[in-house]
């Protein structure tokens, strides 16, 4: 009996040191042939300094209010290639690439606040504001971006004039904390970037998903979405970002979202179901909601001229 509870012992302790250094003798290669951010912009993009982190953006437009477009996960500013042209014939609009995406830089190591959190995304967002010398505006989000447009509305209600919220990713909460503390693990630190890198793998097939017609996501738009995949760590700070994944508590708090909405969802929208949008629209105080037909989680991009409508429809009545 006591052999056998010895032998327990000690495959115990095998499996530990197993879980506990096994991770570290998994080797995580460099990648290669990556870029600086800026050797990968456009003509037409710029760079900025908040918070020590450069923001690379697109403008244009001279009118009022100022518009800032907010991308989801997994996405960039080149998901607003459609929109942004048209709106800023009226407007003055910024589209922004978040932390972790696009060609925003890529900080590996901070003291204080996570920049890839989602709390410190919205300080970044009035940073920008800040830095562009924009005092209000209406805030225009995307998914995930959504999330982070709610959440600067319930933070800086003074400076966000209204919201539009397309496919907006709301009711479901940010990752448990076991998960986190398990992602934040040294092990999993090393180990991340590698999981990170699946995207290349998986990418396509989740951007298929988000049309409604999977044909019209073209070879030549993937290129557009992954070219920042060139950047320089963007495998680590797309972990970070994973690992950063935390609850904006949004649900509890709309009806503290006193002001002008509208909600615009695609009719097949299998990334946040339709469903969800306009559950959203029916619980904030002042929204109004358009659904665009044979549409998926991207309208601005698949629907271009529904969603331009949608938009500037609702804008004309609430300056």
């Amino acid at each position: 009996m006591k052999r056998a509870f010895r032998m327990l012992i000690w495959i115990a302790l095998i499996i530990l040191i197993l879980v506990i250094v096994g991770p570290f003798l998994v080797p995580v290669p460099a990648l290669e042939g990556t870029l600086r951010s800026q050797e990968l912009a456009d003509p037409d993009s710029h760079f900025v300094s908040v918070d020590g982190i450069q923001v690379h953006y697109k403008m244009g437009g001279e009118g009022e209010p100022a518009l800032v477009l907010l991308h989801g996960f997994a996405s960039n500013l080149f998901s607003w290639r459609e929109a942004l042209p048209i709106l800023a014939q009226d407007y003055h609009v910024i589209a922004y690439d978040r932390p972790a995406f696009g060609l925003t830089g890529r900080p590996m190591t901070w003291q204080g606040e996570n920049p890839y959190g989602a709390e410190y995304q919205v300080k970044l967002l009035a940073g920008l504001m800040d830095q562009l010398g924009i005092q209000k505006a209406v805030l225009v989000g995307n998914s995930a971006g959504g999330a982070i447009a709610m959440s600067a509305a319930l933070h800086y209600p003074e400076r966000v004039q209204a919201l539009v919220l397309v496919d907006p990713a709301v009711y479901h909460g940010g990752s448990p904390r076991w998960r986190r503390l398990l992602f934040n693990t040294p092990q999993m630190r090393h180990l991340g970037p590698l999981l990170a890198r699946r995207i290349q793998t998986w990418g396509r097939k989740f951007g298929e998903m988000a049309w409604h017609d999977p044909s019209k996501l073209t070879d030549a738009i993937w290129a557009g979405y992954t070219k920042p995949l060139q950047a320089e760590n963007w495998d680590r700070a797309l972990w970070y970002f994973t690992a950063a994944d935390q609850d904006l508590n949004l649900p509890s708090q709309l009806e503290r979202l006193q002001l002008p909405v509208l909600v615009i969802s695609g009719d097949d929208d299998r990334v946040v179901p339709t469903d969800e949008s306009i559950r959203l629209a029916s619980e904030l105080p002042q929204a109004e909601l358009v659904v665009v037909p044979a549409c998926g989680h991207a309208p601005q991009e698949e629907c271009p001229q529904a969603f331009l409508e949608a938009v500037q429809d609702f804008l004309k009545h609430t300056n």
